[in-house]
Protein backbone atom coordinates (compact mmCIF):
# COMPACT_ATOMS: atom_id res chain seq x y z
CA UNK A 1 0.00 0.00 0.00
CA UNK A 2 1.24 3.48 -0.83
CA UNK A 3 0.31 6.67 0.98
CA UNK A 4 0.42 10.37 0.20
CA UNK A 5 0.07 12.61 3.27
CA UNK A 6 -0.33 16.36 3.03
CA UNK A 7 -1.17 19.24 5.32
CA UNK A 8 -3.38 21.92 3.77
CA UNK A 9 -3.43 25.41 5.28
CA UNK A 10 -6.37 27.69 5.92
CA UNK A 11 -5.99 29.27 2.48
CA UNK A 12 -6.02 25.84 0.79
CA UNK A 13 -2.26 26.04 0.32
CA UNK A 14 -0.05 22.97 0.84
CA UNK A 15 2.13 23.28 3.93
CA UNK A 16 3.72 19.83 4.01
CA UNK A 17 3.63 16.61 1.99
CA UNK A 18 5.17 13.17 2.23
CA UNK A 19 4.89 9.97 0.21
CA UNK A 20 5.56 6.66 1.92
CA UNK A 21 4.70 3.00 1.69
CA UNK A 22 3.51 0.52 4.24
CA UNK A 23 5.94 -0.79 6.82
CA UNK A 24 3.64 -3.54 8.10
CA UNK A 25 3.98 -7.24 7.17
CA UNK A 26 7.31 -7.04 5.42
CA UNK A 27 6.75 -3.69 3.72
CA UNK A 28 9.81 -1.59 3.00
CA UNK A 29 8.19 1.82 3.57
CA UNK A 30 8.71 2.97 -0.03
CA UNK A 31 5.79 4.43 -1.98
CA UNK A 32 5.06 2.60 -5.23
CA UNK A 33 3.09 5.30 -7.03
CA UNK A 34 3.29 5.47 -10.82
CA UNK A 35 5.05 8.45 -12.44
CA UNK A 36 1.85 10.37 -13.20
CA UNK A 37 0.58 9.87 -9.64
CA UNK A 38 2.87 12.54 -8.18
CA UNK A 39 0.70 15.33 -9.55
CA UNK A 40 -2.54 13.39 -9.65
CA UNK A 41 -2.32 12.68 -5.91
CA UNK A 42 -2.12 16.42 -5.24
CA UNK A 43 -5.06 17.02 -7.56
CA UNK A 44 -7.17 14.26 -5.97
CA UNK A 45 -6.49 15.51 -2.45
CA UNK A 46 -7.30 19.11 -3.37
CA UNK A 47 -10.48 17.97 -5.13
CA UNK A 48 -11.51 16.26 -1.88
CA UNK A 49 -11.33 19.60 -0.04
CA UNK A 50 -14.87 20.31 -1.26
CA UNK A 51 -16.04 17.23 0.63
CA UNK A 52 -14.17 18.40 3.74
CA UNK A 53 -15.90 21.77 3.65
CA UNK A 54 -19.30 20.06 3.46
CA UNK A 55 -18.57 17.50 6.17
CA UNK A 56 -16.88 19.79 8.68
CA UNK A 57 -20.15 21.52 9.51
CA UNK A 58 -22.06 18.23 9.84
CA UNK A 59 -19.63 16.62 12.30
CA UNK A 60 -18.45 17.70 15.73
CA UNK A 61 -15.40 15.43 15.49
CA UNK A 62 -12.02 16.55 14.22
CA UNK A 63 -11.34 13.20 12.54
CA UNK A 64 -13.71 13.04 9.58
CA UNK A 65 -12.80 9.45 8.59
CA UNK A 66 -12.81 8.43 4.93
CA UNK A 67 -14.29 11.35 3.06
CA UNK A 68 -13.81 10.47 -0.59
CA UNK A 69 -12.82 7.74 -3.03
CA UNK A 70 -11.46 8.11 -6.53
CA UNK A 71 -10.62 5.03 -8.59
CA UNK A 72 -8.42 3.02 -6.24
CA UNK A 73 -7.62 5.93 -3.88
CA UNK A 74 -9.18 6.48 -0.46
CA UNK A 75 -8.88 9.91 1.17
CA UNK A 76 -9.05 10.43 4.94
CA UNK A 77 -9.14 13.79 6.70
CA UNK A 78 -8.40 15.28 10.11
CA UNK A 79 -9.22 18.92 10.91
CA UNK A 80 -7.35 20.96 13.47
CA UNK A 81 -8.96 23.64 15.60
CA UNK A 82 -7.38 26.28 13.36
CA UNK A 83 -8.99 24.77 10.21
CA UNK A 84 -5.75 23.21 8.96
CA UNK A 85 -6.49 19.93 7.19
CA UNK A 86 -4.44 16.73 7.40
CA UNK A 87 -5.24 14.68 4.30
CA UNK A 88 -4.11 11.07 3.79
CA UNK A 89 -4.52 9.40 0.42
CA UNK A 90 -4.27 5.61 0.53
CA UNK A 91 -3.79 3.44 -2.54
CA UNK A 92 -3.75 -0.34 -1.99
CA UNK A 93 -2.37 -1.17 -5.45
CA UNK A 94 -0.72 1.84 -7.16
CA UNK A 95 0.53 -0.21 -10.10
CA UNK A 96 -3.06 -1.07 -11.08
CA UNK A 97 -4.28 2.54 -10.91
CA UNK A 98 -4.22 4.30 -14.25
CA UNK A 99 -4.99 7.98 -14.21
CA UNK A 100 -4.93 8.48 -17.95
CA UNK A 101 -8.08 6.46 -18.58
CA UNK A 102 -10.98 6.12 -16.20
CA UNK A 103 -12.45 2.63 -16.03
CA UNK A 104 -16.21 2.58 -16.44
CA UNK A 105 -16.66 -0.92 -15.05
CA UNK A 106 -14.71 -2.65 -12.30
CA UNK A 107 -12.44 -5.51 -13.38
CA UNK A 108 -14.19 -8.81 -12.73
CA UNK A 109 -11.42 -11.29 -13.54
CA UNK A 110 -9.22 -10.22 -10.65
CA UNK A 111 -10.15 -11.23 -7.09
CA UNK A 112 -10.45 -8.40 -4.57
CA UNK A 113 -7.40 -7.65 -2.45
CA UNK A 114 -9.32 -8.52 0.72
CA UNK A 115 -9.39 -12.20 -0.27
CA UNK A 116 -5.64 -12.31 -0.83
CA UNK A 117 -4.65 -11.32 2.69
CA UNK A 118 -6.81 -10.59 5.70
CA UNK A 119 -4.06 -9.50 8.09
CA UNK A 120 -2.75 -6.46 6.21
CA UNK A 121 -4.17 -2.96 6.39
CA UNK A 122 -4.26 -3.03 2.61
CA UNK A 123 -6.61 -5.99 2.72
CA UNK A 124 -9.62 -3.74 3.17
CA UNK A 125 -9.14 0.05 3.12
CA UNK A 126 -12.67 0.49 4.46
CA UNK A 127 -12.27 -1.84 7.48
CA UNK A 128 -12.44 -0.73 11.08
CA UNK A 129 -8.83 -1.85 11.62
CA UNK A 130 -7.68 0.49 8.86
CA UNK A 131 -9.78 3.35 10.23
CA UNK A 132 -8.25 2.88 13.68
CA UNK A 133 -4.70 2.82 12.31
CA UNK A 134 -5.30 5.94 10.21
CA UNK A 135 -6.90 7.74 13.18
CA UNK A 136 -3.96 6.91 15.45
CA UNK A 137 -1.50 8.04 12.77
CA UNK A 138 -3.31 11.36 12.27
CA UNK A 139 -3.59 12.01 16.00
CA UNK A 140 0.13 11.41 16.48
CA UNK A 141 0.92 13.74 13.57
CA UNK A 142 -1.41 16.29 15.17
CA UNK A 143 0.61 16.17 18.40
CA UNK A 144 3.79 16.82 16.41
CA UNK A 145 2.01 19.58 14.49
CA UNK A 146 1.03 21.38 17.70
CA UNK A 147 4.65 21.29 18.85
CA UNK A 148 5.76 22.60 15.45
CA UNK A 149 3.40 25.57 15.34
CA UNK A 150 4.20 26.52 18.93
CA UNK A 151 7.63 27.57 17.68
CA UNK A 152 7.72 31.39 18.01
CA UNK A 153 9.34 31.66 14.57
CA UNK A 154 6.53 29.79 12.81
CA UNK A 155 3.91 31.93 11.06
CA UNK A 156 0.43 30.73 10.16
CA UNK A 157 0.19 29.12 6.68
CA UNK A 158 3.96 28.91 6.36
CA UNK A 159 5.43 25.83 4.67
CA UNK A 160 6.90 23.39 7.21
CA UNK A 161 10.52 22.61 6.36
CA UNK A 162 11.59 21.14 9.69
CA UNK A 163 13.47 17.84 9.26
CA UNK A 164 12.44 16.91 12.81
CA UNK A 165 8.74 17.25 11.93
CA UNK A 166 9.29 15.22 8.73
CA UNK A 167 11.02 12.45 10.69
CA UNK A 168 8.23 12.38 13.30
CA UNK A 169 5.61 11.99 10.58
CA UNK A 170 7.67 9.21 8.97
CA UNK A 171 8.05 7.50 12.36
CA UNK A 172 4.31 7.66 12.99
CA UNK A 173 3.73 6.21 9.52
CA UNK A 174 6.03 3.28 10.25
CA UNK A 175 4.38 2.74 13.60
CA UNK A 176 0.73 2.69 12.45
CA UNK A 177 0.62 2.20 8.69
Amino acid sequence: MSYYFTIIGTKDNPLFDLEFGTSKIGGDGIARFRDEAKYMNQFIVHAALDMVEELQWASKDLYLRKIDTFQNNHIHCFLTGGNVKFMLLMNPDPSATTYSSYQTSPPSSRPPIARQSTTMLAANPASQQTEDAVRQFLFEVYESWVKCIMNPFYQANQVVTSPIFRSRVATAAKKYL
